[in-house]
């Protein structure tokens, strides 16, 4: 818009003004009282045109005002037949009414866009004012998973599954946790997770309800399969020479009793047979009572102890292992006070059977070492067990923590598996990452 004329309207009549009330005072001093004749009346109507014209103009802006105010954006100002002043400043509220005409599409246009959305992903959406518990948002997803049509208040949903409504509230920003939820008379599994945000003072929750049941049943059967397969391996590979020893000794048996003459020497061989079948099913019972371990472990007893502490018994421990294979052993802690909060006796265990897997990794290396490290990253603390030894083919590092599964002749393929379900019992994380002929590590985080 050009303002300019605008302008030079409103200096041109201030500057008659003030020459008007110059001339006035000038004519009383002189005096020329015919002039102020003159003077005076343009002088009032100079000052009621002036008073008229912010009268005029401070209407205009309070309609405007109003529009914006009640999101009226369907006024539109006749900018003709006004005056010109008046026509600048109307067309003036015409163009930002557009503007925020325009604002106001692009926003419902993108909350639409949101809305369907949300309408169709499969995770659950809810939205609440955390003071109030007024319901914002909740999406088709989540009603048809809470087998609800509607809730005006979070609070409703006590009545409705207080378990539910508990673990809402109870969540925090950025937590997580598993609950169960009733659907079809069946429970469902669903993932809850939780974020916070503020908006004009007040403060917003978002929970995402995420139903994970197909997946942890797809990896519950995953999971029983990989066991299945290994004890069916490790069964059989007891079952069969048994099987084997008990049909020759059967046929042993039956030619004895056509030739009694070699029964000193079938004896021996039976004895030997029953001896090898008492250690095939002695190896078969430590398998099945190795297996039975894995469901002792199930509660832990946390508690502040230093990194360097369990280090130094895991050193003294294996001391004589070290020595005696030449192993460089080393531990690296930057800082000597650095303590995590777990069951001493559980987690020196699992630091022990790394120890012993990363001894026997080197074994056959020229210049065998192996290091323990800690140190804090981000808020999470971190162990860490390396070594420079043979490492693990690619194909096995997602096998290693299967119960049973070995890479070792004479392992039973239970220490991983034991390390693993340790560091879940405190909400940690073991993992691993190695190169064949390189080296290997592992890596223990605690939350």
């Amino acid at each position: 818009m050009n303002y300019k004329r605008l302008f030079r309207h409103g200096l041109f009549k201030t500057l008659v003004l003030f020459l008007a009330l110059l001339g006035a005072a000038y004519s009383l001093v002189k005096p020329w009282y015919a002039a102020e004749i003159v003077l005076i009346p343009l002088i009032i109507w100079l000052l009621y045109d002036s008073y008229n014209y912010h009268v005029r103009i401070a209407r205009e802006m309070e309609q405007f005002v109003a529009s914006v105010q009640h999101r009226d954006f369907s006024r539109h100002f006749n900018s003709e037949q006004v005056p010109s002043e008046l026509q600048l400043l109307r067309q003036g509220f015409n163009e930002i009414i557009a503007t925020f005409k325009l604002i106001s599409k692009e926003k419902e246009t993108q909350f639409l866009y949101l809305k369907n959305i949300l309408d169709i992903v499969d995770t659950g959406i809810l939205s609440y004012e955390v003071k109030a518990g007024e319901v914002l948002w909740m999406n088709e997803a989540l009603k048809q998973l809470l087998q609800i049509p509607y809730l005006k208040t979070i609070h409703s949903l006590e009545k409705r599954n207080e378990a539910l409504y508990r673990e809402v509230l109870s969540l925090e920003r950025g937590q997580k946790t598993v609950t169960a939820v009733q659907k079809d008379n069946s429970q469902v599994k669903v993932l809850l997770s939780a974020t916070m945000f503020e908006n004009e003072g007040k403060t917003y929750k978002l929970i995402a309800f995420q139903n994970i049941n197909d997946a942890l049943d797809e990896g519950e059967s995953q999971a029983w399969q990989k066991l299945l397969s290994v004890m069916t391996h490790e069964i059989m590979n007891s079952v069969a020479p048994i099987a084997s020893l008990a049909e020759t000794m059967k046929s042993r048996l039956s030619e004895e009793s056509l030739q009694p003459g070699n029964y000193k020497e079938t004896l021996a061989d039976i004895e030997t047979g029953i001896t090898t079948i008492k250690k095939r099913s002695e190896g078969l019972l430590k398998f099945t009572e190795t297996y039975r371990s894995l469901s002792k472990i199930n509660k832990v007893y946390p508690a502040p102890v230093y990194a360097s502490e369990l280090f130094e018994h895991v050193q003294q421990l294996m001391q004589p292992g070290i020595d005696s294979r030449h192993i460089d052993f080393e531990i690296i802690l930057k800082d000597p006070l650095l303590s995590v909060n777990a069951d001493s006796a559980l987690l020196e265990q699992v630091l022990i059977n790394l120890t012993l897997n990363a001894m026997d990794a080197v074994k056959d290396r020229p210049n065998p070492r192996i290091s323990l490290s800690a140190e804090r990253q981000d808020q999470r603390i971190v162990l860490r067990i390396a070594d420079n030894g043979s490492g693990i083919a690619p194909e096995l590092l997602d096998k290693i923590f299967i119960p049973f599964f070995s890479t070792k002749k004479t392992g039973n393929g239970i220490g991983l598996s034991l390390c693993k379900q340790v560091m879940m019992l405190h909400k940690g994380h073991i993992s691993v990452k190695s190169v064949e002929n390189e080296g290997t590590v592992f890596l223990l985080m605690f939350d």
